[in-house]
């Protein structure tokens, strides 16, 4: 038996507009958006008196997306820094490849992105960055040099 493949990440936020706007920017399509609560829900996640918003974002024409869940309850639990460090133990992003990388970043900077460090050269291969967006969320951008 193998895996088959990834589905999906899951991404808790706060401001679901902002985020979704963020992913829109860089490219995605929203699928679907709506409310999700009950006692399956709280059996999947084994988390009681669960009330959430998801939303569903997809990369037009690949496969890989991108779920996105807001808790009205129970509270969200906050990590500690909010704003880790590389080194932190846990997801530090997610990597999408991206034809124009100089435009993806100007694109993503007006929804409030910042650059972690700098767009910087790998192997003669590709040009590479991270960006972290609304929510601290941080994604590396890959263009392919030559492609």
């Amino acid at each position: 038996m193998a895996i088959r493949r990834m589905d999906n990440v899951l991404i808790v936020v706060e401001d679901m507009d902002a985020v979704i706007a963020f992913f829109v920017e860089l490219g995605m399509v929203l699928e679907g958006r709506g409310s999700v609560e009950g006692e399956w829900v709280e059996r999947v996640i084994d988390v009681q008196g669960v009330r959430q918003e998801v939303a569903m974002l997809r990369i037009p024409n690949a496969p890989g997306a991108i779920e996105l869940a807001k808790f009205y309850t129970p509270e969200v639990v906050r990590p500690e820094p909010k704003q880790a460090p590389a080194n932190a133990l846990g997801i530090r992003r997610i990597m999408f490849a991206v034809d124009d990388i100089d435009d993806v970043v100007a694109r993503l900077r007006g929804h409030g992105a910042e650059l972690v460090g700098t767009i910087e050269p790998y192997e003669q291969m590709f040009r590479l960055c991270y960006v972290r967006g609304p929510e601290g969320i941080i994604v590396g951008l890959a263009e392919e040099i030559g492609a």
